[in-house]
């Protein structure tokens, strides 16, 4: 049996054996129950509610007991061993001697049984809690895709149907293009599943899926959809209609995305000063001989950290990443290549390896061939795969790592660090940075400017195929036309289509084989409907134009999105530099100064006392260790501002590698010449 199907007997065991306590807990109509069962039909779980509450109760149960033994543990070892004092624990008089020897007999074996119960209250409700936000998390996340992807596949059902296409046609045509649609395509599968295996009429398995999807606005499509299957109204009409409301829906969806990013900007630079006022509160205590090294250690390397990737985890609550990895099937029915051929994959032999032993030499040719490719120009291979450069910058870290631990070029103690913050900061924690992110960043930049010159001009040159088409053109020779007459990546890509055509491919293999080269969403979206649409007729300008337009209103959106995600950039690269400013100015006209006034105290014989009061101010400062805090706690802040800044530019950590570079490697120059 594999371990998923023991996994999956074992809950079933627990599920079985808690089952009484779930109808004893819940009636039968309780309200929780229901939706409880409605997250689990939005999340596509097949598991009954009843069965999934009882896994959840006997899950929240053994949690539970765990930790109430450790909580009845941890309270023997704090009260009956006298680790925490009970002598004053309510501090109330008590005013008969019989009721105090009753308390003093009673309480620490009740802390006992209270901290035992505390955890083991915790412990359920972490099991039971945390089982039943699964279906939660997971409609949630359905509801997400389904919005984003709307849009586009309304266009793409307003294509199929003015291409000819009828209703149940359209529903399968959906129910196939999970591979761009994602979500959406996967719920217009499950009514054709009802309708092909329950011997249910569609009508009633649209209006099925319209009360069970989690996204409002699908269901509310599936309700008025059926309203004009049922009355034989026009459904070409009806979804162009539809399609230009969710386009204008995305928008407006967009624009509170944007808004929400804004005041999160506004929150990120009271957030990220936090420290610093921190800082400077903690330093001066520290002068009036009330300050505490820990509270410093605590705030740069655990506070500083803490903020920057709550702050990571909060935008990424909000910022929608494209749905879909932009790669294409080239049919409904196989399992083909992800990507052109290369190291990683190598091509479609891989599809009939095992077959026949010819297959198997062909394989080990072409591996040993794209392995002669790699070598000889790696950085193409790079540039196709830029998080591969991990693999080789990885080891090359670990490798310096450990030869300047045994050669001793780099501090090894913390006296060492403080003695010389700059050159261990630099030897430990900048030049493994720039070895492992600087090629990394180099090589993810090319990748996505290499991608993204193909989406440049991708609307007018869609407008320019429906003009083409419109003259009475095929479709073949409206890319022909456009090739020659567009300039650019995409026209080069035109013609390596028509040339591919021409030498016996189909058009439908040679469009995704170009969309799979680039593997961008909103290219394979695009990809998509004009390949399905073709293999109806090659007189397709109405699809064309519904490709250009939603092209252009993906355009409108992606400068919007740019325009004030690009503020919200500045605004984090200046709060960054705001700290970093202070920082420095700290360090120059206060620690430096300070560290003066020690010394000369010290020569003088005052030993830094005040002349008044006699308050040690200034003597318990050590002037190297607020130094080496101020320059790690600009570099910490420096590194996580840099992700921030690029996970809100375009929703991809990775594109905030070059500021983890950039920002750090300012404070480095910064405390070097100061």
């Amino acid at each position: 049996m594999s371990t998923e199907s023991s996994y999956r007997g074992g809950s079933d065991v627990l599920a079985d054996t808690f089952y009484p306590v779930y109808k004893w807990a819940f009636g039968e109509h309780s309200d929780f129950v229901a939706d409880v069962e409605r997250k689990l039909a939005e999340s596509r779980m097949s598991d009954p509610v009843e069965m999934y509450i009882s896994r959840a109760i006997g899950v929240g149960t053994l949690v539970g007991l765990t930790l109430w033994f450790l909580g009845v543990f941890v309270g023997y070892v704090l009260f009956v061993t006298g680790i925490v004092s009970t002598e004053n624990l309510i501090g109330l008089p008590v005013p008969s001697e019989t009721l105090l020897a009753i308390i003093n007999a009673i309480k620490i074996p009740a802390l006992v049984l209270v901290t035992g119960l505390f955890f083991g209250t915790l412990g359920f409700a972490a099991g039971f809690g945390g089982l039943l936000a699964v279906p939660y998390s997971r409609a949630d996340a359905r509801k997400r895709e389904i919005n984003m992807l709307l849009p586009d596949a309304v266009a793409f059902m307003y294509a199929l149907s003015i291409g000819g296409l009828n209703q149940l046609e359209i529903i399968e045509a959906m129910a196939k293009a999970d591979d761009t649609y994602g979500e959406v395509a996967m719920e217009f599968r499950s009514i054709q599943k009802e309708t092909d295996y329950f011997d249910t009429d569609y009508r009633t398995a649209i209006r099925n899926r319209s009360m069970e999807t989690p996204s409002d606005e699908l269901s509310q499509f599936l309700t008025d959809m059926l309203s004009i299957i049922n009355s034989g109204g026009d459904m070409a009409g009806f979804l162009s209609d539809k399609k230009d409301k969710h386009m204008r829906t995305a928008k407006q969806q967009q624009e509170l995305t944007l808004e929400t990013l804004e005041l999160f900007g506004e929150m990120y630079m009271t957030l990220s000063l936090f420290p610093l006022l921190l800082i400077i509160i903690l330093v001066i205590m520290k002068m009036m001989g009330q300050g505490s090294n820990v509270m410093l250690y605590g705030t740069v390397y655990g506070l500083i950290p803490m903020v920057g990737v709550g702050f990571l985890v909060l935008v990424a609550t909000v910022k929608e990443d494209e749905p879909g990895d932009g790669y294409l099937n080239p049919s409904d029915t196989r399992e083909v290549t992800r990507s052109e051929p290369g190291l990683l994959h190598l091509g479609i032999v891989e599809n009939y390896v095992g077959e026949f032993a010819i297959f198997d030499r062909i394989k080990d040719r072409e591996g040993t061939h794209s392995m002669i490719e790699v070598l000889t120009n790696p950085h193409i291979f790079f540039r196709k795969h830029p998080t591969y450069t991990l693999g080789l910058t990885v080891p090359l870290v670990l490798a310096y790592v450990a030869d300047i631990v045994v050669v001793g070029i780099a501090p090894t103690s913390l006296d060492g660090m403080i003695a010389n913050p700059i050159g261990g900061t630099f030897l430990w924690v900048y030049l493994p940075l720039y070895i492992a992110f600087v090629p990394l960043a180099f090589f993810y930049e090319w990748n996505l400017r290499a991608r993204h010159r193909i989406i440049d001009n991708l609307s007018d040159n869609l407008r320019k195929l429906s003009s083409a088409n419109d003259t009475g053109l095929t479709l073949l020779e409206s890319i022909r036309t456009v090739a020659e007459t567009s300039p650019g990546k995409l026209g080069e890509e035109f013609e390596v289509m028509y040339t591919k055509v021409n030498y016996g491919m189909s058009l439908k293999e040679a469009l995704v084989e170009f969309n799979n080269k680039y593997h961008i969403p909103r290219l394979a979206r695009t990809v998509k409907l004009i390949s399905k649409a073709q293999e109806a007729s090659s007189q397709i300008t109405a699809v064309l134009s519904t490709a250009a337009q939603a092209s252009e209103n993906q355009d409108d959106i992606d400068r919007e999105r740019k325009s004030r995600s690009r503020m919200q950039v500045v605004i984090i690269i200046m709060t960054y530099i705001t700290m970093l400013a202070v920082m420095a100015i700290l360090k120059v006209k206060f620690l430096d100064v300070m560290a003066g006034l020690v010394s000369q105290a010290g020569s003088a014989g005052g030993g830094g006392s005040a002349a008044a009061g006699g308050m040690s101010f200034g003597g318990a400062i050590n002037v190297e260790l607020l130094n080496m805090l101020f320059f790690h706690a600009v570099t910490l802040q420096g590194i996580l501002a840099g992700f921030i800044a690029g996970y809100i530019r375009s929703a991809d950590v990775l594109s905030g590698v070059k500021f983890a570079v950039i920002l750090p490697t300012i404070s480095l120059v910064v405390f070097a010449f100061i």
